[in-house]
């Protein structure tokens, strides 16, 4: 034993020591009670078929009491006897899953009994887990927990066991971190045991009970529940307690009691060890301990039970991942507050696709109603696709949050009608709703709910949030609380957090792969070699289109380049056909499936046509059916349009829906159908885990480019790697986006307020106010007009009316029609911007049939505007053209090959960019170019709103290219010199400018002006109370200045009056004081009125 000691400063490998010892000091110091496995034997008298804590759990229910006419009564022993019974005897004849279902209501809701006081029945329920009052149960925790195998002969062993009032609602299974070469990594291994020991014939009554699954190897962990497959066992990463926090916790001295027991049952050098260890210094925390803080803490643990666990019909047993908990848990605090007008303030959730966005609904369903301050709330689910609302009721009925069948039928809002009762008048407490439905139901009287508990949970948010169904939304319930869900928001100025508030909560999709919520992607691309006879094209190009102006000829050729027809050219197809059936075969393991998204109906066709020649798997197209009046020319059924005559062929009288729901239910079961052919269908909410590539000739972009990839992001068990096989060339699209949404990321994480972009849509509340002024000037191009209901009238305002003027024959027309377009344009475009706004429709200078009438106008003229434009020529008419184009390319296209790909990119690693140690001195040169070039036109472009900091920094750009200069042999150098001033530039950080402007541009920009014109009086050796009062005025001249420009916003020609007027008697007193004058006040004025046309002009 002596030799064994003498060897304790060496680390230690083996589970005991990096693993277990550790934990059950961490439990302790967590506030749970340790039990020796002797004890623990005793507490359950002695036998090791039972697995409850008997003794601690009767114990526990003593306590309870109950209050009966006024008066507080403690539960009889009968009654303690009889819940003692009930709760150790779970039932698994009907499955271990519904046991652990049965147990855990119990838990949750507790277990009526029968009293009698004085003669009278009572039958109280009674609480099994005081939810309230953590301080009122019991935490306790042994190890190597000896429990019976089945059939009673055999036993096993779990390392760990914690109980909650004698009842064992935590199993961990502790493993070495190194592991064997030859087994999976050790907390896979963990995981592997624990999934074995839930099998019928080895240990099901310990899981009956348990409520969180945990494998740790000293450094890492994951945890699952009863029955969780083992890919979708998580990590954690804790978002509430600090790091100090769990570096207190991890090196807290340990209840000697604690120790002594923990240590009693354990050799010598065991103790001897664990002293040294401490004694070595300060003890760093692993990822074995944050998930053991995290999820163990007595409180968290009660709140993942209570909150966020709930029972799925189809996937079984779900407990919340972190992303999901911390979501939810700023959602409600948010929720919770409200505005000034007494509405709830709402938010956005974006969780990546794939990540779980429909339990998230559900446990915050789930978490309202045991929120003392929110279960009085009401929900509305509101979605734009028949299929994610259908999608979303099922998940929501599945997990039980409907009593049954008639109780989710009366929560679905089955027209505008239904869904206005249900807003005024109706009482359930969830509603399902398509957004378009909000249009037809504020027609309706009833159709307004002022309460301030209704939460609006908006699925997909980012396609909710515009035009006027959202506002009609937010008219019939002004004070709800407005939650948006996205995987995608969209990204052109963060409009999602416009609508409803900031960004409550992010999980990117870097981190979802990196926590293997979901699977990585893979990129190859495989661009097609076409041969192209130009000449030929040329050629028969211009024979057809003689006649034709030169202009009309440059719009035909716009048009069909355009349509991408080479893209739909027949040899191109059919040779991505070949590419695609041969990867599959070769690449796709059995059982696993995939997508192809194609631009076109037509193509799709094809695609399918070509690949059933091939012969190698079976496909089939998901499409929505084609327009049956378009592209006709005769009545003989074999020239129908062709993709109406394979909808009639293949689809025939079938409902459209009712065809989709069938291809979908068949990709799903049917092992023979492997390809799904699609446009547009299924690129969005289409969740199936067997889908692992993803072929694409398509143009994506944006949001719509990460909702499509995510279609293969899914776990299963088959899949490494979903893999997305690109023919169009969308790489640098990939890249760029993934990009901004990490960089969205970055800015939203801490909750990104709407206030935080403030002005850059202080347009939109005051465009539509120019509404009655452009729809005057449109009418008035036909004020001559008779009957202004006769479009043949309004007509021949317009159609080409030539006359000779001085021998050339002249269109008198010809202006009146480009006033028209411009007019129509402009008042177009404003309408689209006020049909956004809230305060359009609010304002109540405009009544609802003004609203109307703008849009129908916008309607008849953009009609009337196309039939003018073919009366005029100015048009051609691309059908006629169509077919034969067709046939040209596909002739004069011939498919050559697939490229060689050069590389497999890993998706999730785009967006990051390579340190620039690592560059090589070519790369790093050409990218110190890259900023100098970017510098350079940054500060020539983007300054032009602050003459000062334009002025400073082009000189600070030629200093710093002399200085780099001098750094010629060092490229690693000028490459850090010149993106350091960079970001200087992008930050327009000057010296000499005070910090107080930061985040205020317009008014250092104004700063800046004074010190240009009173270069004398505002040196750079002022001291900062000598700045002071120029400051000052710098922001009063912003606050002036965007006063006359929201002031002006109907006349912008008045804006530079105003500002004039506004702040030329303030500059005179500044000037005055500086010893300057008049002439410098008008300087300073003129330079300020620059400054805002530079920005107006940039709006």
């Amino acid at each position: 034993m002596s030799e064994t000691i003498s060897q304790p400063r060496h680390a230690k490998f083996q589970e005991e020591y990096s693993a277990k010892i550790p934990a059950l000091a961490l439990l302790s110091n967590l506030g749970w009670s340790y039990l020796t496995p002797v004890e623990a034997l005793a507490a359950r008298e002695g036998k090791t078929d039972q697995v409850v804590l008997r003794e601690v759990l009767r114990r526990e229910l003593s306590k309870r009491t109950f209050v009966f006419e006024g008066k507080t009564h403690s539960l009889s022993s009968k009654s303690v006897d009889k819940l003692v019974a009930q709760l150790c005897s779970p039932v698994l004849n009907e499955g271990l899953l519904a046991a652990n279902e049965k147990i855990y209501n119990h838990m949750l809701y507790g277990i009526a009994v029968t009293e009698f006081i004085n003669g009278r029945k009572a039958t109280p329920t009674i609480a099994v887990i005081d939810w309230d009052n953590i301080h009122n149960n019991d935490f306790s925790y042994t190890e190597e927990f000896l429990v019976s195998r089945a059939n009673g002969v055999d036993q096993r062993r779990p390392d760990m066991v914690c109980f909650v009032n004698g009842l064992p609602w935590v199993v961990i299974e502790a493993k070495r971190p190194d592991g064997q070469s030859a087994k999976a990594p050790t907390v896979q291994e963990g995981i592997s045991q624990c999934l074995r020991n839930q099998r019928p014939d080895e240990i099901q009554t310990l899981f009956a009970y348990s409520q969180l699954l945990l494998s740790v190897n000293g450094y890492d962990g994951r945890y699952g529940t009863c029955y969780t497959p083992a890919k979708f066992w998580a990590v954690w990463r804790e978002e509430d307690y600090s790091d100090a926090h769990m570096l207190a916790l991890k090196n807290q001295a340990v209840n000697p009691e604690h120790l002594h027991s923990i240590f009693s049952n354990r050799p010598d050098h065991a103790w001897a060890w664990y002293q040294d260890w401490l004694a070595g210094g300060e003890l760093a925390v692993t990822g074995q301990d944050r998930l053991l803080i995290s999820l163990l803490t007595p409180e968290r643990l009660l709140e993942m039970m209570r909150l966020f666990t709930f029972f799925d019909k189809k996937v079984g047993k779900v407990v919340a991942r972190y992303h999901q908990v911390f979501g939810l848990k700023r959602l409600i605090d948010r929720i919770n507050t409200k505005k000034a007008s007494g509405a709830r303030e709402g938010g956005v959730i974006w969780h990546t696709t794939g990540s779980g966005k429909s339990f998230t609904m559900v446990f915050l369903s789930k978490a309202l109603i045991l929120n003392e301050a929110l279960k009085k709330c009401r929900i509305v689910v509101v979605t734009d696709r028949v299929d994610l609302e259908s999608q979303l009721s099922n998940a929501f009925a599945s997990s039980g949050e409907f009593s049954s069948d008639e109780d989710k039928a009366n929560s679905m809002a089955n027209s505008g009608e239904a869904l206005a009762y249900k807003i005024g008048k109706g009482k359930q407490r969830i509603i399902f709703s398509l957004i378009q439905k909000f249009n037809s139901a504020v027609k309706h009287p009833e159709c307004v709910n002022t309460s301030e508990d209704l939460i609006v949970l908006v699925d997909e948010g980012h396609r909710s949030q515009n035009g006027e169904n959202h506002i009609r939304m937010t008219q019939a319930l002004p004070n709800a609380a407005f939650v948006a869900f996205t995987g995608t928001p969209l990204l052109k100025d963060e409009k999602t957090v416009t609508k409803f508030g900031k960004i409550v909560h992010a999980y990117t999709m870097q981190r979802a792969v990196e926590d293997q919520t979901v699977t990585p992607l893979l990129y190859e691309e495989r661009i097609p070699d076409l041969e192209v006879n130009e000449r030929a094209i040329d050629s028969w190009f211009e024979r057809i289109t003689e006649g034709l102006s030169e202009e009309q000829k440059a719009d035909l050729k716009r048009k069909f380049a355009k349509k991408g027809q080479v893209y739909s050219a027949d040899d191109r197809i059919r040779l991505i056909a070949w590419d695609i059936a041969n990867h599959f075969v070769k690449n796709i393991d059995e059982g696993l499936k995939g997508q192809l998204a194609c631009d076109s109906k037509a193509s799709a066709i094809k695609y399918k046509q070509y690949l059933d020649e091939l012969g190698l798997f079976e496909s089939a197209v998901v499409m929505s059916a084609p327009d049956t009046r378009e592209d006709n020319t005769e009545v003989d059924e074999t020239s129908m349009p062709e993709v109406a005559k394979w909808w009639q062929d293949n689809v025939g009288t079938q409902d459209e829906k009712e065809y989709t729901k069938n291809i979908v239910k068949r990709f799903e079961e049917d092992s023979k159908l492997k390809l799904l052919i699609v446009v547009d269908k299924l690129l969005t909410g289409f969740d199936e885990p067997k889908n692992a590539v993803l072929y694409i000739d398509k143009p994506l972009k944006e949001h719509n480019l990460i909702q499509a990839i995510a279609r293969v992001n899914r776990l299963h068990d088959q899949k490494k790697f979903g893999l997305l096989i690109d023919y169009r060339g969308i790489l640098a699209e990939l890249d760029t986006t993934i990009a901004d949404y990490q960089n969205l990321a970055a800015k939203t994480q801490g909750g990104y307020d709407i206030n935080d972009i403030d002005g850059l849509y202080h347009q939109m509340s005051t465009e539509y106010k120019r509404l009655p002024r452009l729809h005057k000037s449109l009418w008035a191009i036909f004020e001559n007009v008779k009957n202004k209901a006769d479009i043949e009238q309004l007509r021949q305002v317009l159609v080409p009316r030539l006359e000779i003027r001085e021998g050339e024959s002249f269109d008198v027309h010809l202006k009146v029609r480009d006033d028209f377009y411009q007019a129509l344009s402009e008042f177009a475009s404003c309408l689209k911007v006020a049909l956004q706004s809230k305060s359009f429709f609010e304002d109540t200078s405009f009544t609802e049939k003004n609203r109307q009438d703008y849009k129908d106008t916008l309607k008849l003229f953009t009609s009337l505007r196309q039939w003018v434009k073919q009366d005029a020529g100015e048009t051609v008419d691309y059908d006629e053209y169509s077919e034969q184009v067709k046939k040209l390319l596909d002739k004069h296209v011939v498919g050559v090959g697939i490229k060689d790909s050069i590389n497999v990119y890993e998706v999730g690693k785009f967006g990051k960019m390579a340190q620039p140690e690592d560059w090589s001195e070519e790369k790093t040169r050409n990218e110190t170019d890259t900023i100098k070039t970017r510098v350079a036109k940054t500060i020539e472009q983007s300054l032009r709103d602050d003459p000062y900091a334009q002025e400073a920094f082009s000189k600070l750009l030629r200093l710093a290219i002399e200085e780099a200069e001098k750094h010629f042999d060092y490229p690693l150098k000028q490459y850090l010199l010149f993106k350091e001033f960079e970001e200087q530039v992008e930050a327009r950080r000057l010296h000499e400018i005070p910090d107080v402007f930061q985040g205020n541009r317009h008014a250092q920009a104004y700063f800046g002006i004074l010190k240009k014109v009173l270069p004398e009086t505002l040196h750079d050796g002022l001291t900062e109370s000598e700045q002071m009062p120029w400051v000052t005025l710098a922001f009063d001249m912003d606050a002036a200045i965007t006063l006359a420009v929201a002031e002006n916003s109907i006349n912008p020609q008045n804006i530079e009056a105003d500002i004039r007027k506004k702040l030329l008697p303030l500059t005179f007193q500044a000037s005055k004081s500086a010893g300057g004058g008049i002439d410098q006040a008008k300087a300073i004025v003129e330079m300020l009125v620059q400054v805002v046309r530079v920005g107006l002009k940039a709006v």
